[in-house]
């Protein structure tokens, strides 16, 4: 669907870039909800799988928060809270560090990785790509996005 139609907008855009950018942020949008509907089933949010999915990565070891921080999708994300809520549901754990009490380790529990291990059968994307993305389309917004963020 055309962004126009999407936004029910009648006047131009004031160029091509402002509504490249709207245009990706409302992808964004209906993407991440496309996202959150595929997680519901499994009561974690899009902010707690990724801060699995990072943990995973780095299973067996560990990661303190800023850490997690540094890699989240969403940097502006509270990781604290969202390590909190997964260790409330025994999805990772929270040690204190040997070497530096200050410092606080969190890892995967097996429970975390099953839970991954599960949902990863989901296809996400398939789901929510239109027909016409093929790989080579992939490949090439991703160049694109990449270097619109560099």
């Amino acid at each position: 669907m055309r962004l126009e139609d999407e936004l029910n907008q009648t006047k131009p855009f004031k160029s091509e870039f402002q509504k490249l950018i709207l245009n990706i942020s409302v992808t964004s949008s209906w993407l991440n909800t496309i996202f959150m509907e595929k997680l519901k089933p499994f009561d974690i949010t899009p902010h707690q799988y990724n801060v699995l999915r990072i943990l995973k990565g780095r299973f067996p070891e560990c990661y303190c928060n800023q850490e997690i921080t540094r890699r989240m999708i969403d940097k502006s994300s509270n990781a604290t809270r969202i390590v909190d809520k997964l260790v409330d549901k025994m999805l990772v754990i929270r040690t204190e560090n040997e070497t530096d009490r200050r410092h606080v380790d969190i890892r995967i529990t097996d429970a975390g990785i099953e839970l991954l291990n599960r949902i990863d059968t989901i296809s996400f994307v398939e789901d929510g790509k239109p027909k016409i993305i093929n790989e080579e389309k992939a490949r090439l917004m991703n160049e694109w996005l990449d270097e619109l963020r560099s």
